[in-house]
């Protein structure tokens, strides 16, 4: 992202995630606030995603990613998990759609982004819940810990970690960093975060064009792609980091559990999204 702008893949993000309510019916995903918070904005993003083919299966992705996160942390939320961080929140909004009691929910995110969101979510007089703490964080400068710390996060509790359409745009450095904090909280965690493979790792040219159409498409909005992992090398490194179980949803396995009979799922550029927890 540009300095000092908040992001636009997060708003586009959030763009498709309205759309999928409108064109899609929320087949996927329900989001009742997805198209309210975009505002004024948000009739001519629906409009523009009708308008351009193109972006349907990336809008099936995001819907894909986001199901596959709030299924995960509803299943840890019945097993006792009471925290929740949403790293690069964007527009993000499950902290206001009536979470469960007893949750405490951090929102981090880079400090310009997190300013519009609140001016959003202001003009759309959408509440802030009180049990939601803003932790503005540029990943690539500062450490998640220390952001959390001064947010009064607990560590020694178990946490739920939602990381969608970050991890791409960052270096691996940054991403490890990250991993290695949530890995090596004292309480246990979670996160589920989505990747993408090397696009000459890829079998076919459907999914080689689509990874491409994602490059050039963020390219432009001038938040280049920066990382890509190998499957098994992820959960290699992941494992070493300290997380037991991982559960890995490529195009496969996406259209498995979403679009099954069809072929595996070509959108968001043969992303996948990856389950890990250190928790037993």
């Amino acid at each position: 992202m540009q300095s000092g702008q908040p992001s636009r893949t997060a708003l586009g993000a959030a763009g498709l995630r309205a759309a999928h309510q409108v064109l899609d019916h929320a087949a996927i995903f329900i989001d009742p606030l997805a198209l309210r918070i975009l505002g004024a904005d948000g009739d001519a993003m629906v409009r523009d995603a009708a308008n351009d083919a193109s972006r349907q299966r990336l809008r099936w992705f995001i819907a894909v990613r986001s199901r596959i996160a709030e299924d995960a942390f509803a299943l840890a939320y019945q097993h006792g998990v009471r925290q929740l961080v949403i790293l690069g929140a964007g527009l993000d909004t499950y902290a206001y759609r009536t979470p469960p009691s007893q949750l405490r929910i951090f929102e981090v995110d880079h400090p310009a982004t997190q300013a519009w969101k609140r001016e959003r979510l202001a003009e759309a007089s959408i509440a802030i819940p009180p049990a939601l703490s803003f932790v503005p964080v540029d990943f690539e400068r500062e450490t998640l810990a220390d952001g959390l710390s001064a947010a009064a996060f607990d560590p020694t509790q178990p946490t739920f970690f939602t990381w969608l359409g970050v991890v791409p745009y960052l270096t691996e450095t940054a991403v490890f960093a990250t991993l290695g904090f949530i890995a090596g909280l004292p309480g246990g965690a979670q996160v589920v975060f989505d990747y993408v493979n090397p696009a000459a790792s890829m079998a076919t040219r459907e999914r080689r064009a689509a990874h491409q159409a994602l490059a050039e498409r963020v390219a432009a909005l001038g938040e280049t792609l920066q990382c890509h992992f190998d499957s098994d090398a992820l959960d290699a490194q992941l494992k070493t980091l300290g997380f037991r179980e991982i559960e890995d949803f490529g195009p496969c396995e996406i259209s498995q559990r979403f679009f099954p009979g069809r072929p595996p799922f070509s959108g968001g550029g043969g992303a996948h999204v990856l389950h890990a927890t250190t928790m037993i």
